[in-house]
Protein backbone atom coordinates (compact mmCIF):
# COMPACT_ATOMS: atom_id res chain seq x y z
CA UNK A 1 0.00 0.00 0.00
CA UNK A 2 1.38 3.42 -0.97
CA UNK A 3 2.01 6.08 1.64
CA UNK A 4 0.16 9.37 1.82
CA UNK A 5 2.13 12.54 1.25
CA UNK A 6 1.83 13.26 4.95
CA UNK A 7 3.43 9.93 5.82
CA UNK A 8 6.13 10.49 3.20
CA UNK A 9 6.79 13.96 4.61
CA UNK A 10 7.15 12.55 8.12
CA UNK A 11 10.06 10.42 6.86
CA UNK A 12 12.13 13.54 6.14
CA UNK A 13 10.67 16.36 8.24
CA UNK A 14 9.38 16.66 11.80
CA UNK A 15 5.69 17.57 11.59
CA UNK A 16 4.29 20.13 14.02
CA UNK A 17 0.57 20.85 14.37
CA UNK A 18 -0.25 24.53 14.04
CA UNK A 19 -3.37 24.46 16.19
CA UNK A 20 -4.74 24.47 19.71
CA UNK A 21 -7.43 21.94 18.78
CA UNK A 22 -6.51 18.74 20.57
CA UNK A 23 -8.85 16.55 18.53
CA UNK A 24 -7.08 17.53 15.30
CA UNK A 25 -3.75 16.72 16.92
CA UNK A 26 -4.97 13.27 17.93
CA UNK A 27 -6.04 12.58 14.35
CA UNK A 28 -2.81 13.63 12.59
CA UNK A 29 -0.30 12.53 15.26
CA UNK A 30 2.35 15.25 14.82
CA UNK A 31 5.58 15.19 16.83
CA UNK A 32 5.22 18.72 18.22
CA UNK A 33 2.54 21.35 18.57
CA UNK A 34 2.69 25.13 18.44
CA UNK A 35 0.13 27.67 19.59
CA UNK A 36 -0.20 31.44 19.54
CA UNK A 37 -2.70 33.99 20.93
CA UNK A 38 -4.93 33.62 17.87
CA UNK A 39 -5.13 29.84 18.26
CA UNK A 40 -5.63 30.04 22.04
CA UNK A 41 -8.47 32.55 21.56
CA UNK A 42 -10.14 30.28 19.04
CA UNK A 43 -9.75 27.19 21.25
CA UNK A 44 -10.96 29.03 24.36
CA UNK A 45 -14.30 29.64 22.62
CA UNK A 46 -14.82 25.97 21.76
CA UNK A 47 -17.15 23.99 24.06
CA UNK A 48 -14.62 21.15 24.19
CA UNK A 49 -12.24 23.31 26.23
CA UNK A 50 -14.75 25.04 28.51
CA UNK A 51 -13.38 23.09 31.47
CA UNK A 52 -9.85 24.41 30.95
CA UNK A 53 -11.16 27.96 30.79
CA UNK A 54 -13.38 27.45 33.83
CA UNK A 55 -10.48 26.09 35.89
CA UNK A 56 -8.25 29.03 34.99
CA UNK A 57 -10.99 31.54 35.83
CA UNK A 58 -11.74 29.85 39.17
CA UNK A 59 -8.02 29.87 40.00
CA UNK A 60 -7.74 33.49 38.95
CA UNK A 61 -10.44 34.67 41.29
CA UNK A 62 -8.18 33.71 44.19
CA UNK A 63 -5.24 35.58 42.66
CA UNK A 64 -4.17 38.76 44.43
CA UNK A 65 -4.14 42.23 42.91
CA UNK A 66 -6.70 44.21 40.96
CA UNK A 67 -8.98 42.94 38.20
CA UNK A 68 -6.41 43.63 35.48
CA UNK A 69 -3.78 41.58 37.30
CA UNK A 70 -6.26 38.75 37.75
CA UNK A 71 -7.20 38.67 34.08
CA UNK A 72 -3.55 38.73 32.98
CA UNK A 73 -2.78 35.88 35.37
CA UNK A 74 -5.75 33.87 34.09
CA UNK A 75 -4.59 34.29 30.48
CA UNK A 76 -1.10 33.13 31.42
CA UNK A 77 -2.48 30.13 33.27
CA UNK A 78 -4.75 29.29 30.35
CA UNK A 79 -1.82 29.35 27.91
CA UNK A 80 0.09 26.91 30.09
CA UNK A 81 -3.02 24.78 30.71
CA UNK A 82 -3.48 24.32 26.97
CA UNK A 83 0.21 23.58 26.62
CA UNK A 84 0.15 21.08 29.48
CA UNK A 85 -2.81 19.27 27.92
CA UNK A 86 -1.02 19.18 24.57
CA UNK A 87 2.07 17.57 26.13
CA UNK A 88 -0.15 14.57 26.91
CA UNK A 89 -0.96 14.17 23.22
CA UNK A 90 2.26 14.92 21.35
CA UNK A 91 5.52 13.12 22.18
CA UNK A 92 7.67 16.18 21.54
CA UNK A 93 7.55 19.88 22.28
CA UNK A 94 4.81 22.43 22.84
CA UNK A 95 5.40 26.12 22.09
CA UNK A 96 3.93 28.71 24.45
CA UNK A 97 4.07 32.33 23.33
CA UNK A 98 5.19 35.35 25.34
CA UNK A 99 2.67 38.21 25.08
CA UNK A 100 3.09 40.08 21.80
CA UNK A 101 2.86 43.45 23.55
CA UNK A 102 6.18 42.59 25.25
CA UNK A 103 7.97 42.17 21.92
CA UNK A 104 10.14 45.25 22.47
CA UNK A 105 10.87 44.65 26.15
CA UNK A 106 13.62 42.11 26.83
CA UNK A 107 13.32 42.28 30.62
CA UNK A 108 9.54 41.77 30.65
CA UNK A 109 9.81 38.96 28.09
CA UNK A 110 12.33 37.18 30.30
CA UNK A 111 10.05 37.48 33.33
CA UNK A 112 7.08 36.11 31.41
CA UNK A 113 9.09 33.22 29.94
CA UNK A 114 10.48 32.22 33.32
CA UNK A 115 6.99 32.36 34.84
CA UNK A 116 5.69 30.04 32.11
CA UNK A 117 8.49 27.56 32.75
CA UNK A 118 7.84 27.70 36.51
CA UNK A 119 4.13 27.01 35.94
CA UNK A 120 4.94 24.05 33.71
CA UNK A 121 7.37 22.76 36.36
CA UNK A 122 4.68 23.02 39.05
CA UNK A 123 2.61 20.65 36.91
CA UNK A 124 5.47 18.18 36.58
CA UNK A 125 6.33 19.15 33.00
CA UNK A 126 10.05 19.48 32.33
CA UNK A 127 11.41 22.43 30.38
CA UNK A 128 12.66 20.11 27.65
CA UNK A 129 9.02 19.59 26.63
CA UNK A 130 8.45 23.31 26.15
CA UNK A 131 9.56 25.97 23.69
CA UNK A 132 9.16 29.59 24.71
CA UNK A 133 7.90 31.50 21.70
CA UNK A 134 9.11 35.07 21.18
CA UNK A 135 8.71 37.56 18.34
CA UNK A 136 11.96 37.88 16.37
CA UNK A 137 12.52 41.53 17.25
CA UNK A 138 16.01 42.50 18.41
CA UNK A 139 14.67 42.53 21.98
CA UNK A 140 13.02 39.14 21.56
CA UNK A 141 16.20 37.66 20.11
CA UNK A 142 18.24 39.03 23.03
CA UNK A 143 15.73 37.52 25.47
CA UNK A 144 16.10 34.18 23.69
CA UNK A 145 19.90 34.42 23.95
CA UNK A 146 19.65 34.77 27.75
CA UNK A 147 16.99 32.07 28.11
CA UNK A 148 19.03 29.59 26.07
CA UNK A 149 21.88 30.00 28.56
CA UNK A 150 19.38 29.01 31.27
CA UNK A 151 18.50 25.84 29.32
CA UNK A 152 15.14 27.29 28.31
CA UNK A 153 14.74 26.54 24.62
CA UNK A 154 13.16 29.21 22.44
CA UNK A 155 11.13 29.45 19.25
CA UNK A 156 11.62 32.80 17.49
CA UNK A 157 8.47 33.53 15.54
CA UNK A 158 7.23 36.22 13.14
CA UNK A 159 10.45 35.77 11.20
CA UNK A 160 10.51 37.24 7.69
CA UNK A 161 14.13 37.98 6.82
CA UNK A 162 17.61 36.51 6.65
CA UNK A 163 18.81 39.19 9.11
CA UNK A 164 16.38 37.93 11.74
CA UNK A 165 17.45 34.36 11.03
CA UNK A 166 21.16 35.14 11.36
CA UNK A 167 20.66 37.04 14.62
CA UNK A 168 18.57 34.18 15.98
CA UNK A 169 21.24 31.62 15.10
CA UNK A 170 23.96 33.76 16.68
CA UNK A 171 21.81 33.89 19.83
CA UNK A 172 21.77 30.05 19.77
CA UNK A 173 17.98 29.98 19.56
CA UNK A 174 16.70 26.43 19.49
CA UNK A 175 14.29 27.09 16.63
CA UNK A 176 13.02 29.74 14.23
CA UNK A 177 9.62 29.97 12.52
CA UNK A 178 9.88 31.78 9.15
CA UNK A 179 6.36 32.67 7.94
CA UNK A 180 6.01 31.42 4.38
CA UNK A 181 2.42 32.39 3.64
CA UNK A 182 2.59 35.90 5.04
CA UNK A 183 5.61 36.64 2.86
CA UNK A 184 3.64 35.45 -0.17
CA UNK A 185 0.65 37.57 0.89
CA UNK A 186 2.79 40.72 0.94
CA UNK A 187 4.29 40.11 -2.49
CA UNK A 188 0.94 39.27 -4.08
CA UNK A 189 -0.60 42.44 -2.62
CA UNK A 190 2.38 44.61 -3.54
CA UNK A 191 3.16 43.35 -7.04
CA UNK A 192 -0.15 41.89 -8.21
CA UNK A 193 1.76 38.95 -9.63
CA UNK A 194 0.69 35.34 -9.61
CA UNK A 195 3.37 33.10 -8.12
CA UNK A 196 3.93 29.40 -8.74
CA UNK A 197 5.25 26.89 -6.27
CA UNK A 198 8.70 27.46 -7.78
CA UNK A 199 8.65 31.27 -7.56
CA UNK A 200 6.77 31.62 -4.25
CA UNK A 201 8.84 34.23 -2.33
CA UNK A 202 7.94 32.70 1.03
CA UNK A 203 9.23 29.30 -0.04
CA UNK A 204 12.38 30.83 -1.52
CA UNK A 205 13.00 32.75 1.73
CA UNK A 206 12.94 29.56 3.80
CA UNK A 207 15.18 27.76 1.32
CA UNK A 208 17.69 30.61 1.55
CA UNK A 209 17.67 30.51 5.36
CA UNK A 210 17.92 26.70 5.41
CA UNK A 211 20.89 26.70 3.03
CA UNK A 212 22.60 29.52 4.94
CA UNK A 213 22.24 27.69 8.25
CA UNK A 214 23.49 24.37 6.93
CA UNK A 215 26.47 25.82 5.05
CA UNK A 216 27.51 27.94 8.05
CA UNK A 217 27.12 25.14 10.58
CA UNK A 218 24.33 26.70 12.65
CA UNK A 219 22.36 24.20 14.73
CA UNK A 220 19.22 26.33 15.10
CA UNK A 221 16.23 24.40 13.76
CA UNK A 222 14.37 25.83 10.74
CA UNK A 223 10.61 25.34 11.01
CA UNK A 224 8.59 26.71 8.09
CA UNK A 225 5.24 28.13 9.19
CA UNK A 226 2.14 29.99 7.97
CA UNK A 227 1.31 28.02 4.84
CA UNK A 228 -1.30 29.05 2.31
CA UNK A 229 -1.41 25.84 0.27
CA UNK A 230 -0.07 22.31 0.06
CA UNK A 231 2.35 23.22 -2.73
CA UNK A 232 4.34 25.45 -0.37
CA UNK A 233 4.69 22.53 2.05
CA UNK A 234 5.73 20.12 -0.69
CA UNK A 235 8.41 22.54 -1.89
CA UNK A 236 9.92 22.53 1.62
CA UNK A 237 9.91 18.75 2.10
CA UNK A 238 13.13 17.91 3.93
CA UNK A 239 13.15 21.11 6.01
CA UNK A 240 14.00 20.43 9.67
CA UNK A 241 10.40 20.98 10.77
CA UNK A 242 7.17 22.29 9.31
CA UNK A 243 4.23 23.53 11.37
CA UNK A 244 1.01 22.87 9.49
CA UNK A 245 -2.65 23.71 10.09
CA UNK A 246 -5.19 20.84 10.33
CA UNK A 247 -6.87 21.55 6.96
CA UNK A 248 -3.54 21.23 5.14
CA UNK A 249 -2.56 18.18 7.18
CA UNK A 250 -5.82 16.62 6.00
CA UNK A 251 -5.03 17.45 2.36
CA UNK A 252 -1.63 15.81 2.68
CA UNK A 253 -3.08 12.77 4.44
CA UNK A 254 -5.55 12.22 1.60
CA UNK A 255 -3.05 12.58 -1.24
CA UNK A 256 -1.16 9.43 -2.21
CA UNK A 257 0.99 10.94 -4.92
CA UNK A 258 4.79 10.92 -4.84
CA UNK A 259 6.49 13.50 -2.63
CA UNK A 260 10.00 14.60 -3.60
CA UNK A 261 12.53 15.85 -1.06
CA UNK A 262 13.43 19.47 -1.86
CA UNK A 263 15.85 20.27 0.97
CA UNK A 264 18.74 17.96 1.85
CA UNK A 265 21.55 19.15 4.07
CA UNK A 266 23.71 16.18 3.06
CA UNK A 267 24.12 17.83 -0.34
CA UNK A 268 25.48 21.05 1.18
CA UNK A 269 29.08 21.74 2.21
CA UNK A 270 29.75 23.44 5.53
CA UNK A 271 31.93 26.52 5.08
CA UNK A 272 35.10 26.85 7.16
CA UNK A 273 34.83 30.65 7.01
CA UNK A 274 33.60 32.51 10.05
CA UNK A 275 31.18 35.41 9.68
CA UNK A 276 31.31 38.57 11.80
CA UNK A 277 28.67 38.92 14.51
CA UNK A 278 25.59 40.87 13.51
CA UNK A 279 25.63 43.96 15.71
CA UNK A 280 22.43 45.70 16.80
CA UNK A 281 22.92 48.76 14.60
CA UNK A 282 23.64 46.60 11.54
CA UNK A 283 20.67 44.35 12.31
CA UNK A 284 18.28 47.28 12.64
CA UNK A 285 19.52 48.97 9.47
CA UNK A 286 19.51 45.82 7.34
CA UNK A 287 16.10 44.82 8.65
CA UNK A 288 14.75 48.30 7.98
CA UNK A 289 15.86 47.98 4.35
CA UNK A 290 13.44 45.06 3.94
CA UNK A 291 10.03 46.72 3.60
CA UNK A 292 8.19 43.39 3.55
CA UNK A 293 9.80 42.15 6.76
CA UNK A 294 9.23 45.44 8.59
CA UNK A 295 5.58 45.56 7.60
CA UNK A 296 4.79 41.91 8.30
CA UNK A 297 6.56 41.87 11.68
CA UNK A 298 4.65 44.96 12.79
CA UNK A 299 1.40 43.57 11.46
CA UNK A 300 1.98 40.23 13.18
CA UNK A 301 2.67 41.82 16.56
CA UNK A 302 -0.44 43.99 16.23
CA UNK A 303 -2.53 40.98 15.25
CA UNK A 304 -1.36 38.79 18.12
CA UNK A 305 -1.82 41.69 20.55
CA UNK A 306 -5.36 42.22 19.28
CA UNK A 307 -6.22 38.56 19.81
CA UNK A 308 -4.63 38.53 23.26
CA UNK A 309 -6.77 41.55 24.19
CA UNK A 310 -9.83 39.77 22.80
CA UNK A 311 -9.00 36.78 25.02
CA UNK A 312 -8.75 39.13 28.01
CA UNK A 313 -12.17 40.56 27.19
CA UNK A 314 -13.57 37.04 26.99
CA UNK A 315 -12.08 36.20 30.37
CA UNK A 316 -13.36 39.45 31.87
CA UNK A 317 -16.96 38.46 31.16
CA UNK A 318 -16.42 35.31 33.23
CA UNK A 319 -14.58 36.99 36.10
CA UNK A 320 -17.23 39.64 36.73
Amino acid sequence: MSLSKLDQLKQHTVIVADTGDMESIRVFKPTDCTTNPTLILKAAQMPAYAELVSEAVHWGKTYGGDKTAQINAICDRLAVSFGAALTKIVPGRVSTEVDADLSFDTKASLAKARAFIADYASRGIARDRVLIKLAATWEGIKAAEILQKEDIDCNLTLLFSLEQAIAAAEANAFLISPFVGRILDWHVKTTGQVYTRYTDPGVLSVKTIYNYYKTHGYETVVMGASFRNVEEIEELAGCDRLTIAPNLLSDLANDYGKLDVRLDKSLLTVSSKTTPALLENNFRFQFNENAMAVEKLSEGIRGFTKDLNALKQLIMTQVE
